[in-house]
């Protein structure tokens, strides 16, 4: 019997839609005429998903007795028993209940296969073996139930159920996921925004390293080594130099360009082992391949640029970086080509860069003035004078005649020509007295004597020198303007780097400082501000020349004298440092100007405030006081009362407010007060549910079995009482505040929930600003300081207060702190991991 085939659908999270689809294939398969059962699926309450299953044959499942319960489970035997063509059998990765014939439901399946069933499954990303510890970092939750990584690469199809995560999130909210008493921890723990962008960026990439393989075993079947360029591949050659760390840092860059890029580092070692790198180079370099996020290769091989190209080919690279030659010109011209170029000759399609480094000179070095060429061309004309002069004498002697001499000497005045245009003079004039010596022993009678009797003949060979001169001349002048404008682009490539630096801003002395270090070949280059080295590049050691740069720092140079060119670039790269020096002045002065800014708008506000919320109670207060006075004992006890009263709602009201105005400023000055200690949230909340006189009909409570938090319990009553108080006022009429907690991965959330108007994303940052009502002009509702202080008193605690919307609309305040060590004996004290300092007194309104 033939094995069935196993289909896969993989999901970054639950409520994706993995098992929707899965039935839905089912019903699209039943409809072309195949046998489909549906094994177990799970609907987890979806009305969507329950749907799904009508028109579909459902195996019933089996009873498992465990513990006093009943636990129901796919009937393997009867699947197997009733043989469809397909089975759906939902979520892979589960546990069967203890007593079934296999302890995974992974195994049942491969029971179905073995027994010829088609199945079609579903399995989420965090259920895979391999990336266990990556789902617990990322989501903070332990996944027990997980499926081996080679179960999975054994299916016959592996496909991925994507879902945008703010579609997913949006999906959740609307209740199509999850009931909604578990929608608000639901989104701020596991479907957390993060969260599920990380999960699924897993599930995208291990589904691309699954078709990556099969990419690779199809080529290799095949036959094909021309790289195809499904994926950016990146290979870097090492050899154990120092230029190592340059080029893998360019590599990352090149292969961090397109989305999932792949980074290789790869050092070639010979067959008998005598030529390797430098061991601890190659050990650093290879902890930086895997801090990169790349993987390191070693390889064996003689032919280094052949090997190379095979490994690159092998991994379908397409980028190969390699380093420029360390060799120097005279080397390369006396042995070869070197291993770069051979690499370029033989990669073909693949991309070479060859990145430049320290070993083989400074990346913007200028080219030296000095002689107009260069010693490898001067011995080049003279290879050219040793080798072609005797070859032409020789093919000229061989088809000597009387009448031949005209072309004698002018084969000879070309050879002048051509070694004075290859080598410049002094191998031209030495071309030509041997040209001359050698017409006049050989072509010209008497033979093989120097004979000069007639004074052309002496005319004659000081015209060759003179023709070789002047040829020489041109291709001097040639060769001069030819580096003049060498050095012009690289002046140009310069001034171009440094205006780059400066307009970046960030970073640009120090980017002026390595472009001159390198620029000018220098040891070492420091700006140095009133006695501080601001940048500074290379080994300052050695003499120094500096250089004055505005009116109090310096640049100094270690290294060689500069000539006159340079000092006139040099200058310009000053008034750059200088500019630079005066931008981060301005941008420092700015940034102490700023918080006066800041003082000055929030003075205003609270004058603003002041002449309105001050004024109401103190004039309630002085009119209660008055009419006392005035009336006497002429007032009646309950006007009596009623009076005092109002005074005494008045001063409370008043003093309330100068007590927020003070920690206002205690918070903005960072010296509130906080006692840190283990808090249960519910000795928090109910208090301060009384304190505002809110009863079941106002406040729906979920506190369930919260953890203990690290709080100040005054303060944090205080910051309940403020969103709970705000929370409420904004909520329909008739409709409750919900305030819930919630732990997960060390961390507590509390939450406060209305069905109010809510407040737009881009004006929640400004309601934790103090004096903002967000343009309400009803002055009864106090300074606009409550969720200021509130934020100012988490904070202070070590935690976190944010807005988030309401699923269905509204707002949800969510104030996160550090949960207590389980392990923590109870009422012990809380240690600094909350992050607030030590208290030497409690200040709360």
């Amino acid at each position: 019997m033939a094995r069935g085939r196993l289909r896969v659908l993989l999901g970054a999270a639950p409520g994706v839609g993995k098992t929707y689809a899965m039935l839905e294939e089912g019903a699209r398969l039943g409809r072309e005429g195949l046998d489909v059962v549906v094994a177990l699926v799970e609907t987890h309450g979806r009305a969507a998903t329950a749907a799904m299953i009508e028109g579909l044959e459902v195996v019933p499942r089996r009873a498992v007795e465990h513990r006093g319960m009943t636990l129901d489970e796919m009937d393997l035997d009867a699947v197997l028993e009733r043989h469809p063509d397909v089975a759906l059998v939902d979520e892979l990765a589960h546990t069967n209940a203890p007593g079934s014939q296999y302890e995974k439901r992974w195994q049942d399946v491969h029971a179905l296969l073995e027994g010829g069933i088609d199945v079609i499954s579903t399995v989420n990303i965090q259920h895979i073996e391999s990336l266990h510890d990556v789902v617990q970092r990322i989501t903070g939750i332990v996944q027990r139930e997980t499926i081996p990584d080679h179960v999975l690469r054994a299916a016959d199809t592996v496909e991925v159920v994507d879902l945008s995560p703010q579609a997913l999130r949006d999906r959740l909210a609307g209740g199509r996921v999850y009931p909604a008493e578990r929608i608000d921890a639901a989104l701020s723990n596991y479907f957390r925004l993060g969260n599920l962008t990380a999960l699924r960026e897993l599930a995208l990439l291990w589904l691309a390293d699954e078709v990556d393989q099969a990419l690779q075993r199809y080529r290799a079947e095949q036959g094909i080594d021309t790289p195809w360029e499904a994926r950016e591949r990146v290979v870097v050659t090492l050899t154990g130099g120092p230029e190592g760390e340059t080029l893998l840092r360019r590599g990352a860059r090149i292969a961090a360009r397109s989305s999932g890029g792949e980074l290789l580092a790869v050092h070639v070692t010979q067959q008998d082992g005598l030529r390797s790198g430098d061991p601890d180079a190659l050990a650093r370099q290879r902890a930086l391949v895997e801090e990169l996020g790349g993987s390191y290769h070693q390889v064996v091989g003689d032919d280094v640029p052949e090997t190379l190209v095979a490994f690159a080919k092998a991994v379908n690279a397409t980028q190969l970086v390699i380093g420029a030659s360390r060799r120097s010109r005279l080397q390369s011209a006396l042995t070869g080509p070197g291993i770069g170029q051979t690499v370029i000759a033989k990669a073909g399609t693949i991309d070479v860069h060859v990145v430049t480094h320290a070993a083989a000179g400074g990346r913007l070095s200028l080219p030296r003035l000095g002689g107009a060429l260069s010693v490898r061309r001067r011995i080049a004309g003279l290879v050219v004078a040793l080798t072609a002069g005797p070859l032409l004498t020789w093919g000229l002697w061989a088809f000597r005649s009387p009448d031949s001499i005209t072309a004698d000497v002018l084969a000879f005045q070309l050879l002048v020509v051509v070694v004075a245009l290859v080598g410049g003079l002094w191998p031209a004039v030495f071309a030509a007295v041997m040209s001359g010596l050698t017409l006049n022993v050989l072509f010209v009678d008497p033979f093989y004597t120097i004979t000069i009797s007639d004074p052309a003949q002496a005319w004659a060979l000081v015209i060759y020198v003179v023709i070789a001169v002047l040829v020489s001349i041109v291709v001097d002048r040639a060769a001069r303007q030819t580096r003049a404008a060498r050095r012009a682009a690289a002046e140009a490539e310069l001034l171009a780097t440094v205006a780059g630096s400066v307009l970046r801003g960030t970073g640009a002395a120090q980017a002026l400082v390595d472009r001159t270090r390198e620029a000018f070949a220098l040891d070492g280059v420091a700006l140095v501000d009133e006695g501080v080295a601001v940048a500074h590049a290379g080994a300052l050691t050695g003499e120094a020349t500096r250089i004055q740069v505005g009116a109090d720092a310096t640049l100094v140079l270690h290294g060689r004298d500069l000539d006159a060119s340079e000092r006139r670039l040099l200058a310009v790269i000053v008034a750059q440092l200088e500019a630079t020096l005066e931008r981060d002045d301005l941008v420092e002065t700015a940034s102490e100007i700023a918080p006066l800014a800041a003082t000055d708008k929030v003075r205003t506000a609270l004058l603003a405030a002041l002449s309105h919320d001050l004024r109401r109670p103190l004039a309630a207060a002085a009119a209660a006081v008055g009419g006392l006075r005035t009336a006497g004992a002429r007032l009646g006890e309950q006007d009596r009362a009623e009076l005092l009263a109002t005074a005494e709602e008045s001063l409370d009201a008043l003093a309330a407010l100068i007590t927020d105005l003070l920690d206002v400023s205690r918070v903005q000055a960072g010296v509130l007060a906080v006692s840190p200690t283990r808090v249960d949230p519910a000795d928090v909340v109910l208090p301060a549910l009384e304190e505002l006189s809110l009863g079941p009909g106002d406040v729906e409570l979920d506190l369930g079995d919260a953890t203990d938090v690290v709080a100040d319990p005054v303060l944090l009553q205080r910051v309940v009482v403020n969103l709970v108080a705000n929370a409420k006022r904004h909520a329909p009429s008739g409709s409750r505040v919900r305030v819930a907690t919630s732990a997960f991965a060390g961390r507590v959330e509390l939450r406060v929930v209305d069905h109010g108007p809510g407040i737009p994303p881009e004006r929640r940052d400004d309601v934790f600003v103090p004096f903002q009502r967000l343009g309400d002009t009803d002055n009864t509702t106090g300074l606009g300081l409550g969720l200021a202080l509130a934020r100012g008193f988490v904070e202070g605690m070590g935690g976190t207060l944010v807005a988030e919307d309401t699923p269905g609309g509204g707002l949800t305040m969510v104030v996160t702190l550090a949960a207590v060590d389980p392990d923590e004996a109870p009422g012990a004290p809380a240690d600094d991991r909350a992050g607030a300092a030590p208290a030497t007194g409690r200040s709360a309104s």
